[in-house]
């Protein structure tokens, strides 16, 4: 049988639903259960992949090139499950399918409404795709209270009702605030709170109870009282050192034992918590300390580099050695700023991925900074591009070289991606097409070169990487590029997309066009972050 967790927030948002729920997952699957994590966002976009990351942060891509919440990385993370198409879902989609089905007439002519319209679509979303899972934990995107949450609360509601008795429990996140001059916590709001998920008729079965400061008793109890729960279902969750350390600090307050005991689990075995445990280990021992230079555009905002900044201390992880991560805003380059002042104390550079015009020169200038001063160099998407284009400019002669991604050029090293094979078939696009959903996106495979520096790393001539872009390097610059010393040494299995390009004469110098970011866990770091904190490790030695 499967159960379900309904998680929903209180308060404020911000509060760490998504990292919670990933948490209890793997806590849940430390105890030997199979777990998926769902989550519902209330907005009305199809999915995020048109909005800013100012606005939402990075969005996540899953192997079936799904573009998704950001909180869908740290379900990942965290239990090693690849996440899927029907593992996120908004109101937009949601509506979008009930409008489609309105206008060819699959509602015989029914009024069309909410309820039970709405509400039933979201109840089979959540209920899809669930075979052999032993919990399915759905996190309720948003706050209680928001107007664009209600349809969701409501299936929900209705959901506890349509299954079996002790099938689902509801998990209330919520903030307990410390009043610095009363020098108190307060419980109103969590009171609050919890009076507004009742009114939509969803009784929290267990409280987590977000707060700066620790819980004491007679908050613990006076919670309880108010909010009709046991002593023990309120479940104080501090602030950690790492959000690794999470799983532990939750089990040490009882969440997982009260989340089985709401169940009515009597028997489940002792979770098995080892890699984590070694995790921890690495991370608060480091034998050593490497500085990274993340040269982007999104760096006011550090959630839109979310996958990257963990992949990065992943790669600690992997290396024994701290990761302090140097955020580079692109534009300073192009405005003034010294180059040499800023990059020079690094000990690796990274361009990530990116849309538009903004910045590109500046990481044109840090892609060959690092190719002139021998720094581990590692370009991800729009950054591999960056790295072809300077390859093209400063080594293989073609001064011209540009993306028409920029605007029109004589020389597009770089140009919009019309036609590749998918497992759908061949897919077609041009510079009219809407831009949701229409990138090159989910996992596709990759050969590499034999003898090449990603296959020495990978150990493996084929691989599967996710990607998310709309752009491609130009393969027939190939021979111009390789004779500047920019090896393609991965390609498409028909060999005509550039994957990997390469530098053998340098220290570490690596592009993608794929984001491996996204594969990367604490427990299983992607090779090419390890990889490359290593090189980074062996650079902090030379300087």
């Amino acid at each position: 049988m499967t159960r379900y967790i309904f998680i929903t927030g209180g308060v404020v948002s911000s509060l760490g639903k998504g990292l919670m729920a990933a948490s209890l997952a793997a806590l849940l699957q430390a105890r030997g259960f199979r777990v998926r994590i769902r989550k519902f966002d209330p907005y009305l976009n199809v999915d995020p992949g048109t909005m800013s990351p100012y606005q939402h942060g990075e969005v996540y891509v899953t192997d079936d090139g799904a573009e998704t919440d950001l909180d869908l990385g740290h379900y990942e993370r965290f239990t090693g499950v690849s996440a899927r198409q029907s593992d996120n879902v908004t109101q937009g989609r949601v509506y979008q399918t009930i409008i489609q089905r309105e206008r060819r007439g699959d509602y015989l002519g029914a009024t069309v409404q909410v309820i039970p319209h709405v509400t039933d679509e979201i109840k089979a979303f959540a209920l899809a795709d669930t075979d052999d899972i032993d919990f399915v934990l759905c996190e309720i995107g948003g706050t209680v209270g928001d107007i664009e949450s209600l349809p969701f609360m409501e299936a929900i509601r209705q959901l506890h009702n349509d299954l079996d008795r002790g099938q689902s429990i509801f998990v209330h996140v919520t903030l307990v605030p410390y009043i610095a001059a009363a020098g108190e916590l307060k419980t109103k709001p969590t009171q609050r709170s919890v009076r507004d998920l009742t009114s939509l008729g969803i009784q929290p079965d267990i409280l987590l109870c977000r707060c700066e400061h620790p819980l004491p008793d007679s908050e613990r109890q006076k919670i309880a009282l108010f909010c009709n729960v046991r002593p023990e279902a309120v479940i104080p969750a501090l602030d950690a050192r790492s959000i690794y350390a999470v799983p532990h600090q939750y089990h040490a307050e009882g969440l997982d034992e009260e989340v089985l005991r709401a169940f009515g689990i009597k028997d489940a075995p002792t979770p098995q918590l080892a890699r984590w445990d070694d995790i921890m280990d690495r991370q608060q021992n480091p034998e050593g300390e490497v500085t990274i230079g993340v040269v982007g555009k999104y760096v006011g905002l550090l959630d839109a580099y979310k996958s990257l900044y963990e992949a990065l201390s992943h790669g600690g992880l992997a290396n024994r050695v701290k990761v302090k991560v140097k955020w580079i805003d692109a534009e300073l380059f192009e405005k003034g700023d010294d180059i040499i002042a800023s990059l020079e104390p690094m000990h690796g550079i990274l361009v990530p991925g990116g849309f538009g015009v903004r910045g590109s020169e500046g990481k044109i200038a840090s892609v060959k900074f690092a190719r002139e001063r021998n720094v581990p160099f590692f370009g991800i998407c729009l950054g591999m591009q960056m790295a072809c284009i300077e390859g093209a400019r400063n080594t293989a002669g073609i001064a011209a070289a540009s993306t028409t991604e920029f605007g029109e050029t004589s020389e597009p090293v770089v140009g919009l991606i019309t036609e590749w094979m998918s497992t759908e078939g061949l897919q077609k696009r041009t510079a009219d097409t809407d831009l949701g959903g229409t990138m090159r996106l989910g996992a596709y495979p990759a050969k590499l070169t034999g003898n090449s520096v990603v296959a020495g790393i990978y150990g493996t001539n084929d691989i599967s990487e996710r990607h998310r872009h709309r752009y491609e390097v130009n393969a027939g610059y190939r021979e111009p590029l390789e004779k500047g010393g920019l090896i393609f040494s991965g390609m498409s299995p028909d060999g005509t997309l550039p994957e990997i390009v390469e530098r053998p004469d340098h220290p570490w110098f690596v592009g993608v066009q794929f984001h491996p970011e996204l594969k990367s866990k604490p427990f299983d770091p992607h090779p090419l972050f390890a990889s490359f904190i290593e090189a980074a490790v062996k650079q902090s030695r030379l300087v």
